[in-house]
């Protein structure tokens, strides 16, 4: 991306203003790529995956825009713009989520969207704690962090692949145990807190009403995220089927 590029030899200037001036023209290439990934009208043309495969690119884009923030030391603009981006990727998760019609699209969600809620968001969120923690720190403790040198670190890390990830290997496990419905929700559990403390509180009470006594909120909070959803459906099913007998 020429954007990219663009910055990489901005950040290799030596003037100032010429460094600064630089940057800004790369934001601003940035900010029009944004807005072409993040297009309404080409997103809702798009499946399920497609959205989610033009959602992360403008999530990358997003994460480009931040490092010229940070690289002019706008560490306030930064840990404003990370917060805004970690809750943009859990709404659009949500809306992708909502817009997956069928099994396939499903197979491909659910492990995709797993690897970035239980990876890529927490990288953001260790990357907003560390500008923050910079943020807070005094002038004179924050001059002897940039004068440190990291560089010599003897620490080292083995990263292997596996042949199948464990987010795919998660999946399969618990797709075996669930049906469709319950799988979507179990999805939109990772990035909707406060749906699965709706599910709990409709469990509890259709529990009360049928004499389950330990379906109480407080065990199911202990409970999965499978049980919760399954426990959902099974009343959510059980109730229409009476009230089709009534009629």
């Amino acid at each position: 991306m020429q954007a990219i590029n663009r910055l990489r030899s901005a950040i290799q200037l030596q003037d100032i203003s010429r460094r600064n001036a630089e940057i800004d023209a790369a934001r601003g290439m940035l900010f029009e790529a944004l807005a072409d990934y993040t297009n309404p009208h080409l997103l809702a043309e798009t499946c399920a995956p497609g959205q989610l495969r033009r959602l992360e690119c403008s999530w990358a884009i997003e994460q480009a825009i931040i490092i010229t923030y940070q690289v002019q030391n706008e560490v306030s603009a930064v840990s404003d713009r990370l917060h805004q981006l970690q809750t943009k990727i859990c709404e659009d998760a949500h809306t992708v989520i909502n817009q997956c019609e069928s099994h396939d699209e499903l197979d491909f969600l659910f492990p995709e969207l797993t690897r970035i809620h239980n990876h890529d968001l927490v990288i953001i969120e260790s990357w907003q704690n560390h500008v923050d923690w910079v943020k807070s720190l005094p002038p004179a403790e924050l001059k002897l962090l940039n004068s440190a040198d990291f560089n010599n670190s003897e620490t080292t890390q083995t990263i292997t692949n596996s042949e199948i990830p464990l987010e795919q290997i998660s999946y399969e496990t618990i797709a075996e145990k669930s049906h469709f419905y319950s799988l979507r929700d179990q999805l939109l559990f990772m990035f909707a807190p406060e749906l699965r403390r709706e599910y709990e509180n409709y469990v509890s009470q259709q529990a009360a009403n049928s004499g389950y006594r330990t379906l109480v909120t407080s065990n199911l909070q202990q409970a999965s995220d499978l049980t919760v959803a399954n426990l959902f459906h099974y009343f959510n099913i059980r109730n229409e089927s009476q009230e089709e007998v009534n009629q």
